[in-house]
């Protein structure tokens, strides 16, 4: 009787478990980017002489995603608040990162551990979104989160947003949007929420006051604190024309004649591949802009899926973040405690917010960043930790399910939550006869 139950255990172990609704989001998304990384990444196959080397890089990188998946996914949720004393190890990381940190356009994001290369910040923005969820939970009350949530999640989202901010101002931005979002879906009083987005409208309107005055200075980019506001405002003078004189009218009209793509060759690119696309699009593999645009396997990937698969592939790549979006909210509801719930919400935005982001730049609504298209763009780090985020969610829905299927057999269970609690006690004869 032993080997039978020990191979019912060892099968129900290396089953995939847990929503198959993420499940399969997380395998459409895997095998485009597959696809779609063989496609656009032809200039690293041009420098490395070899056509299987990049895309085998990339496979493997997915292929560990998926271990990272199918690890967290049997954790169970409630082990995850151990995540917490992980923060203070990335954040000194994140402190460190400016002096020893690999610098790739300006920027020092990378750190080499034992031959390793990763990006701290990553792996920060997931440790936050732990302890977001924590105090939202440990601070819940029945008129909603304790003003004491408040300042705590500040303190732990100002140290950590400020560090990231210091080299990736978009991350730094996203991860403070979510972590905005978490607190009024966990219902902090909008009275804090108020002053909060007042006072970031005081310091965003100070920064760029003061990256106008400081990005004609030379020594400002001697500044550690202060080397990339030229960047930063150089993007954004682009974005709104203000660098050409053909786009100085407030209309931002250019001509095609007028545009320097030699200058912005990425926005320039994408908006090729972009316009020449169609409803279906020319086809995988069949992309001419993929040879011409930086980052066409990373940051600008959109663009190359728009020009290959036309108006329906991008369709439905922001329909899956838009269903992994919905689906999260529908496993929160059915969590029958607060901390699973407002993880797998935070979770979640990060993804979605990120990926939104990361479309924008590609048609041109926002500025240039450095944000990839999250498990579709080629990049290790990315591809890991928004891999242990889906296994962090499906473990959840996993805990969800189980609750939903006691409460559906048992017909008077011992403890009901606040949502599936009867109006009037449960008779003694339904007590007796469970």
């Amino acid at each position: 009787m032993t080997i039978p139950n020990d191979k019912a255990s060892l099968r129900k172990i290396f089953t995939l478990q847990g929503d198959k609704t993420l499940w399969a989001i997380f395998f459409i998304l895997v095998a485009i980017s597959l696809i779609e990384v063989y496609s656009a990444a032809s200039t690293l196959t041009f420098s490395s002489g070899n056509i299987f080397k990049p895309i085998l890089g990339h496979a493997v990188n997915l292929l560990v995603g998926f271990v990272c998946v199918w690890v967290f996914h049997n954790i169970p949720c409630g082990w995850f608040k151990f995540w917490l004393p992980a923060w203070v190890v990335f954040v000194a990381l994140l402190i460190f990162l400016p002096l020893f940190g690999t610098k790739v356009n300006d920027g020092a994001r990378w750190i080499d551990i034992l031959g390793i290369r990763f990006q701290p910040s990553e792996f920060a923005k997931g440790s936050l979104i732990v302890i977001v969820a924590f105090f939202l939970s440990a601070y819940q009350t029945k008129k909603g989160a304790d003003r004491h949530a408040f300042k705590y999640i500040l303190l732990f989202t100002g140290i950590t947003c400020f560090f990231i901010f210091l080299e990736n101002f978009s991350t730094a931005a996203i991860l403070f949007l979510v972590v905005v979002l978490m607190m009024y879906f966990g219902r902090v009083p909008l009275k804090q929420l108020g002053t909060l987005m007042l006072w970031l409208i005081g310091l965003g309107i100070g920064v760029i006051l003061l990256a106008k005055v400081l990005s004609a200075d030379a020594i400002v980019e001697k500044v550690p604190m202060l080397h990339r506001l030229t960047n930063f405002t150089a993007r954004i003078d682009r974005f709104l024309g203000k660098d050409d004189q053909a786009a100085s009218d407030s209309t931002r009209q250019l001509n095609a004649k007028d545009f320097d793509i030699q200058k912005e060759p990425q926005v320039g690119h994408a908006h090729i591949a972009i316009a020449k696309s169609n409803i279906f699009g020319c086809g995988p593999g069949n992309s001419r802009e993929r040879d011409f645009l930086p980052q066409a396997y990373s940051d600008f990937i959109f663009a190359i899926i728009i020009e290959e698969l036309g108006l329906i592939g991008g369709f439905v790549i922001i329909m899956l973040y838009i269903i992994l979006l919905f689906r999260a909210s529908r496993i929160a509801s059915r969590c029958e405690r607060s901390f699973p719930a407002f993880l797998i919400l935070g979770l979640t935005m990060l993804i979605v917010v990120q990926a939104a982001v990361n479309m924008s730049v590609a048609v041109g609504l926002v500025p240039v960043t450095g944000q990839p298209l999250p498990l579709i763009s080629r990049g290790g780090s990315s591809i890991m930790v928004t891999s242990i985020y889906f296994g962090m969610m499906i473990s959840i829905s996993r805990f969800a399910r189980k609750r939903q299927d006691v409460a559906s057999t048992d017909p008077a269970p011992a403890e009901a939550t606040a949502e599936s609690a009867p109006a009037e006690p449960a008779p003694a004869a339904d007590t007796s006869e469970s």
